[in-house]
């Protein structure tokens, strides 16, 4: 049986694949499992400057495999919060607060938690014929793994209850023409595309990216007055970085800079 997540390194790139392409990648407890190893490692290996997340096959994700989800033999309904509790909102949580960049590429179908999980990424690009659908309300579900929260963020209050009501297919270019993600490419060069920007940021002041994220996910519970002190904050740290200091002095001497994203000393990154 083939694994149902590949992990690959390429470079400062953690590359994880979602690999149930028989079934549009589709969640059941295995790839859970497969997918909370990978964020492991991305989270613990100093050498992993960058995720990459993506999916195999003709989709990237459809979501919850509905399979490992119907009533029992005595008709007891199954417990949808065990799931989400279990299993997507830690996904979700781990995606935001890890302090690296997260970059989702998306090919096909991106449906239900599976469109969620991407819009969790920092940076999403999509093939063209990709498409976001929030599947849910076919079902008569609500938007998990953060869709309720995402969604209304991106696309504004009234775009995000029609989608979400509507279910109604977002083809990738509206995606990026709405902003709900960063750029639509043409199919065939989607993985390059990703690969390309993710290498790029995993030789960036890595440190520093993920300070910007933690600051951009604040922002929108702060006030104008608690951002402000946590901008002071988190650029007092940034001060203190190798990278900062290493970036000053590539300046002052006209050469590339070569990043470590590593923590100022006595931080852990």
């Amino acid at each position: 049986m083939d694994a149902p997540v590949l992990v690959e390194r390429d470079g400062g790139v953690l590359v994880v694949t979602l690999n149930r392409p028989d079934k549009l990648n589709s969640f059941n407890e295995a790839m859970h499992a497969a997918l909370r190893d990978a964020l492991d490692v991305a989270e613990t290996d100093a050498t992993v400057r960058a995720l990459l997340v993506t999916g195999a096959g003709r989709g990237f994700c459809a979501g919850q495999d509905l399979g490992d989800r119907v009533a029992s033999d005595d008709g007891t309904p199954p417990d949808l919060t065990q799931t989400i509790e279990a299993n997507y909102n830690p996904l979700i949580r781990r995606l935001k607060a890890l302090p690296k960049p997260v970059i989702c590429a998306v090919n096909g179908v991106a449906a239900g938690a599976g469109a969620n999980i991407a819009l969790a990424c920092d940076i999403v690009l999509a093939g063209e014929s990709a498409k976001f659908i929030q599947a849910f309300s076919k079902i008569g579900l609500v938007p998990d793994s953060g869709g309720t929260w995402s969604l209304p963020q991106l696309v504004g209050l009234a775009r995000a209850k029609a989608l979400a009501m509507l279910a109604t297919p977002v083809p990738a270019r509206q995606a990026e023409d709405w902003g709900m993600i960063w750029k639509a490419v043409p199919d065939t060069d989607l993985m390059a595309e990703a690969r390309k920007l993710a290498s790029s940021l995993a030789e960036a002041p890595t440190f520093g990216l993920g300070l910007i994220k933690q600051a951009m996910e604040a922002a929108t519970d702060n006030t104008l007055d608690a951002q402000l002190d946590l901008e002071r904050d988190l650029q007092g740290r940034a001060g203190r970085s190798p990278d900062y200091r290493e970036g000053v002095a590539a300046f002052m001497a006209k050469r590339p800079p070569a990043f470590t994203g590593k923590a100022p000393e006595g931080e852990t990154s």
